[in-house]
């Protein structure tokens, strides 16, 4: 009797395993397979980051700073890591989007560029558009890459310094909580850079001497998101 039920615990087990991150020790372990090669086997990897103005690298709106910003500053440590490897480190991210908007473009601006990698930034702006409507967003973006069998990264979003970071109510913290959640629901990748910022700040660094502006990060705040990212590249 009991081997007759052992099967069937089994796959009870398996279906009901506790959703997690993705390890970032093997999740881009491919990716990283591919930027190793060496030419003529190699080939172009693309990462695409996805977003509103941070990954689109407005410093003080309306000046853009593309070559402080994350995206710009991962390319450079990728470039060091893997000095054989083409990489083109796209940006679709437009200033001032929502996940919903970014969703809408999502199959015609991203998945048309055959990313190996897409990394998502919206929950700053999504806070105007509300918890379910950007979980509906993300997680239409998320199902379309992984089913397209593309890499995905989620990122909780960088500070505001008019949000209340220490109050788990703002909906700053929210939306954070949420892109967290959707990670583990969707076993994907996961930079959590607004824990990076308050992290930081913990050991003495002032949150205005990592901001550009109330809500856009400067150089120093792209390169602790950068930092992050990189981690995911073993």
């Amino acid at each position: 009797m009991f081997l007759t039920w052992l099967p069937l615990l089994a796959v009870a087990a398996i279906g009901t395993q506790t959703p997690s991150i993705a390890d970032s020790k093997t999740y881009l372990a491919d990716v990283s397979k591919l930027l190793k090669a060496e030419w003529p086997k190699n080939r172009t990897v693309n990462i695409v980051c996805h977003g509103h103005s941070v990954p689109a690298g407005y410093f003080q709106t309306p000046v853009v700073n593309t070559f402080s910003a994350y995206p710009y500053l991962l390319h450079s440590k990728l470039a060091i890591r893997f000095p054989h490897a083409v990489i083109n480190v796209i940006v679709t991210a437009i200033g001032g989007e929502n996940s919903e908007q970014g969703a809408k473009r999502f199959a015609t601006d991203v998945l048309t560029l055959k990313p190996d990698v897409i990394t998502i930034d919206y929950s700053l702006n999504d806070r105007f558009i509300g918890l379910e409507r950007s979980k509906k967003a993300w997680s239409q973006m998320i199902d379309a890459a992984t089913k397209a069998g593309v890499k995905v990264i989620l990122l909780t979003p960088t500070p505001d310094e008019e949000s209340k970071l220490d109050d788990p109510n703002d909906p700053l913290n929210e939306q954070a909580d949420q892109v967290r959640s959707l990670a583990k629901e969707f076993h994907v990748g996961l930079v959590d850079s607004l824990a990076a910022f308050q992290r930081a700040t913990a050991t003495g660094i002032t949150l205005t001497s990592l901001m550009a502006q109330s809500n856009h990060p400067n150089r120093k705040g792209h390169s602790l998101v950068a930092t992050h990212l990189f981690e995911w590249f073993p």
